[in-house]
């Protein structure tokens, strides 16, 4: 696979490093993207203890992400970000191969 060029925030890398900072041992942070949710695809959050051979890992300020090759297409031009809003504070992925996406940001469709 070509680059992807996903990336990731300073604010996504800090909240990253927080919740690893609880956890014991050397983990990830896993994105991914499954086929579901309202709008035909759909993003997933999970921890990893070790990468995959096919993984991308992105590094920023000691905080990595995982993604597999897979899911690398559908993210290319990417950012990972940590948002807080009114509403609360989740990872927000900026997609920009997205077409249409749900009102709680977690599908999209290409």
């Amino acid at each position: 696979m070509t680059d992807p060029k996903i990336s990731m925030s300073q604010s996504a890398a800090k909240q990253i490093n927080a919740i690893m900072a609880k956890q014991s041992g050397d983990r990830f942070l896993r994105v991914a993207v499954n086929g579901g949710g309202c709008s035909g695809f759909q993003y997933a959050f999970d921890f990893a203890d070790r990468p995959n051979a096919d993984d991308l890992i992105i590094e920023l300020d000691g905080a990595k992400i995982l993604i597999d090759e897979i899911s690398q297409g559908f993210l290319k031009d990417s950012q990972i970000d940590y948002v807080r809003e009114l509403i609360g504070s989740a990872f927000k992925i900026h997609n920009p191969n997205a077409k249409a996406a749900c009102g709680c940001g977690t599908s999209f469709s290409l």
